[in-house]
């Protein structure tokens, strides 16, 4: 007689990890929105740049998009060695690797302020690998994605970039949602030195 209470007990439980576990998937989270920053490339020159707060249009999942530090945006028709980050959906890459014209890579500082990098390592860079499926290892793990609330959420890090042409900058994301919580635009903040020096602060 005492296992009948024991099973209502164990299915009510099972019920109420259900109802939570729904109630967190149907739940709308709280995170940023960025509308995507108009292209309108400028050459920075040799001067420190920054911190500067730019979203790329990335919401197509077919289309890379090609952002320059050099220029400070987007560019539309982007040369083999013009772009130093490209971005398709939540995949960021660098040009830099095997299949790409540029010198660009990419070193994870992991959870450190990003008032407090300095300036920029002198090696560790890592460039991008593949060919159909073009993956940078140091900024594949940019975000973190819940299961319940189907939110990609970025991770509270810093990574270090080499650009096509061999200057500095360094990067934080911010968000990954166009408004309306729209997925596909990725907005981050840059500190870029164009004078060739690793040096990011002024």
């Amino acid at each position: 007689m005492r296992a009948r209470p024991l099973a209502v007990v164990a299915i009510a439980a099972m019920i109420v990890v259900a109802v939570a576990l729904v109630a967190l998937s149907l739940r709308r989270p709280a995170v940023p929105t960025y509308a995507p920053t108009p292209p309108t490339p400028r050459e920075a020159g040799r001067v420190l740049v920054g911190p500067v707060l730019y979203t790329v249009d990335a919401s197509s999942p077919d289309q890379w998009r090609y952002f320059s530090f050099r220029f400070g945006s987007v560019l539309e028709n982007a040369g083999a060695g013009d772009w130093d980050l490209a971005f398709r959906r939540y995949q960021v890459i660098a040009n830099g690797g095997p299949r790409f014209t540029g010198d660009a890579g990419v070193v994870d500082l992991g959870r450190v302020a990003f008032a407090d990098v300095t300036s920029a390592p002198a090696s560790g860079y890592q460039t991008t690998e593949g060919d159909a499926e073009p993956r940078n290892p140091a900024l594949a793990g940019w975000y973190s994605y819940s299961y319940f609330s189907h939110v990609l959420t970025p991770k509270p890090r810093v990574w270090a970039v080499r650009s096509a042409d061999g200057r500095y900058a360094k990067l934080q994301f911010v968000s990954y949602y166009c408004p309306n919580l729209l997925p596909g635009c990725v907005t981050f903040r840059y500190v870029y030195q164009g004078d060739g020096t690793r040096r990011l602060a002024g």
